[in-house]
């Protein structure tokens, strides 16, 4: 229904003088008024119009009266919540009241009718009748909206993997190439260094592609959450990443201990994407200590700790993860641009990365509705603080 058309009302008497009182008394109205001069003729109007407002209806009619009118229209699904009002001059006793309203009526008004009581009840139900018609319309929108959107990730997400694989497979011919000829080939120390060069290029490019990838799926899939132990979490990824750690005498240390409503396959990522980050841009002559801690606490309290925070609801109980490490750090005024896109702070001939690893890490705190923050002074490690909400 359009905002500007006019609300309809159904007026059921089978005196014509009546019908014309009542729409007379709401003729100053933006109302459509429809007549019915029987209960039979007013269900045979129901049956093809149904979108009426309010129903006043008279009680005494011949044939079929009031009541029994009101009961089978309370039988049609589509009408059993339009507000009907019973107008009678006879409804003298509680008996006859109570009929009335197991019947299906709202109300009743006795007559002779009093206008201005008659116009305040029958704007009352026409403007909860518009509200209603308003909420449908709107959520009617957000589905249609989330349905859009939803075709939308789909189409991008099947867009992104054949973006992917048509454009890995180039990239593994021109390595796999540039492999035989280093083999195979006897080449100048020019020649080589220039085939080497292309195969480190080829292999960015394809580790790019990957982030992307992995960018775009966490930007676009359906969120399912599930109580998890961070720790069992943070178990796997330092399984993943063993080889590393050992090379590096690294230690990942987790302290305290809670269990979080997440994204599993999201939060390990975030998981390993931050350790991994840590176990990269470490000291070369200390070796890396990867802390992580959680712990419950409100959101008032960790408002007062951090005012980088301060949107977070202080009823709330969050999931506060904490990830430290001991490496190369960065400066204070970074702490905001890391999350960028393609953001880097270090040479990529020393510290490799396309610069979305951490893009992502804020993306998936963000689908879990939570606030993350850096902070860092250079070589003096950096920390990353996760609020996650608990419910």
């Amino acid at each position: 229904m359009k905002a500007y058309s006019p609300v309809k009302i159904l007026l059921v008497d089978d005196l014509p003088e009546n019908l014309f009182a009542l729409e007379l008394i709401l003729s100053k109205e933006p109302y459509r008024c429809v007549r019915a001069n029987s209960g039979n003729e007013a269900l045979k109007i129901l049956l093809h119009e149904q979108d009426f407002a309010i129903i006043l209806i008279d009680v005494q009619m011949p044939e079929m009266d009031g009541f029994e009118t009101v009961e089978l229209i309370r039988e049609i699904e589509t009408l059993k919540d339009v507000p009907i009002i019973f107008l009678t001059a006879s409804m003298d006793s509680s008996m006859h009241i109570f009929k009335g309203y197991q019947a299906g009526a709202v109300d009743y008004m006795v007559k002779p009718l009093d206008p201005g009581v008659l116009k305040a009840k029958v704007a009352i139900f026409v403007e909860l009748y518009r509200k209603n018609i308003e909420l449908a319309f709107q959520n009617e929108e957000k589905e249609k909206r989330a349905e859009e959107l939803s075709n939308a990730n789909k189409k991008l997400l099947a867009f992104t993997y054949i973006a992917s694989h048509d454009l890995q497979e180039p990239l593994r011919k021109i390595q796999t190439i540039a492999s035989i000829m280093l083999e195979g080939e006897a080449l100048t120390e020019s020649g080589k260094n220039n085939l080497e060069r292309m195969q480190s290029s080829a292999g960015r490019m394809r580790l790019l592609i990957d982030d992307l990838l992995a960018f775009s799926l966490v930007s676009t899939t359906e969120l399912k959450f599930e109580r998890n132990e961070l720790s069992a979490i943070v178990e796997e990824v330092k399984a993943e990443l063993k080889d590393t750690i050992q090379e590096k005498h690294a230690t990942v240390q987790y302290i305290e201990q809670c269990s979080a409503n997440i994204i599993r396959f999201q939060f390990r990522q975030l998981m390993y994407n931050l350790i991994s980050n840590a176990l990269k841009f470490s000291k070369s002559d200390i070796p890396p200590h990867i802390t992580i801690k959680s712990r419950f606490v409100k959101g008032s309290k960790l408002s007062i700790e951090d005012n980088r925070i301060s949107k977070l609801s202080p009823e709330k109980n969050y999931c506060h993860i904490t990830v430290k490490d001991n490496g190369i750090g960065f400066e204070p005024q970074f702490s905001e641009r890391i999350f960028g896109v393609f953001q880097k702070l270090h040479r990529k001939d020393i510290y490799a990365g396309t610069g979305i690893g951490l893009a992502i890490v804020k993306q998936i705190v963000e689908n879990h509705n939570g606030i993350i923050t850096a902070t860092s002074e250079l070589n003096k490690g950096a920390t990353f603080d996760i609020y996650i909400p608990d419910n």
